[in-house]
């Protein structure tokens, strides 16, 4: 890809400029800085966290697989009524040390299985708005706990900017009839953005890349949250899924993953993404609000592939 290109998002007015040759200028700081290892037993092994919280998967012998307990730190909470809500942390696995990408395909397909059993019974309190699905991997991403844990933060309102997002989509389907994300995955299914597709899922690079290397994954079907998947689906997802950690693990690079949840908005396609942290965003990107991205999706999208 030759020079820059400013490109828009599928449906929000957000403007990513998309710069390849940025990425060889010299670099004198270094983008993030290693993190220091902890042994193990961390507050999230199994020595630790004992019988805290809610038990969703309990093997014969006791030994558990996936584990969510309430967060010791909530920003928001069902107790306070100026910031209602709800904060958990899943457990992915009891093995310290073991990362997300390195766990079977059908544990990681339980772990879809997990969100959508806490989203079911979140969603049954009539306050909350939206639910937030996401995971910090690495200490530049947010995370402060190296034991393979994701996240889920609910609260009694929705944002304004998924707001505004799900009046864009609306006014898209008004004015076509259809889904701007169904649209979405016809384009790209057929073009240099596509990493991989079966029958159940498909995953690429978007047109207006926000993030070195980021990458989408949404089911063929047009599925309104995580609950619907069914066991097609999760297996796909956990397989797809890990082939994109991995990747991004040789790459060296931390990285968040999320997907978003509106409850009263029922027609919502969902999708999750991953972003890797290779870059930092300073003058530009804080001042203007234009991101600067010095890899292609194309090339990302290659990457991926290969």
């Amino acid at each position: 890809m030759l020079g820059s290109e400013i490109r828009k998002d599928y449906i929000q007015d957000k403007y990513v400029i998309i710069a390849p040759r940025r990425g060889v200028r010299p670099h004198e700081v270094a983008p993030t800085a290693p993190q220091k290892v902890v042994p193990p037993p961390c507050r999230f092994c199994p020595e630790k966290l004992d019988q805290e919280g809610y038990v969703l998967e309990v093997g014969g012998n006791k030994v558990w697989q996936i584990k969510v307990v309430p967060n010791k730190f909530p920003a928001v909470s069902l107790e306070n009524p100026k910031a209602y809500g709800v904060q958990e942390v899943v457990v992915e696995t009891p093995k310290h040390g073991t990362h997300l990408e390195e766990l079977s395909d059908p544990h990681v397909a339980k772990l879809l299985s997990t969100y959508a059993a806490r989203t079911d019974a979140i969603a049954k309190d009539k306050k909350i708005e939206y639910i937030l699905i996401f995971k910090n991997a690495g200490g530049p991403a947010g995370a402060s706990i190296q034991h393979a844990h994701s996240q889920i933060f609910a609260t009694h309102f929705l944002p304004p900017h998924l707001f505004d997002k799900s009046q864009k989509v609306q006014a898209y389907k008004l004015r076509t009839g259809r889904c701007v994300y169904c649209d979405v995955i016809a384009r790209e299914r057929t073009g240099p953005r596509l990493v991989f597709e079966d029958a159940q899922v498909i995953a690429f690079t978007p047109y207006a890349s926000m993030h070195n290397y980021e990458v989408w994954i949404l089911p063929r079907r047009h599925l309104d949250n995580v609950t619907l998947l069914n066991d097609a689906e999760r297996l796909s997802w956990a397989k797809i899924l890990k082939r994109i950690l991995k990747k991004i693990a040789a790459l060296n690079l931390p990285y968040n993953f999320y997907f978003h949840q509106v409850i009263h908005d029922e027609d919502q396609h969902l999708y999750m993404k991953i972003t890797p942290r290779g870059s930092i965003w300073a003058g530009v990107e804080i001042g203007s609000g234009l991101i600067i991205n010095p890899v292609s999706p194309e090339d990302a999208a290659k990457y991926y592939r290969s």
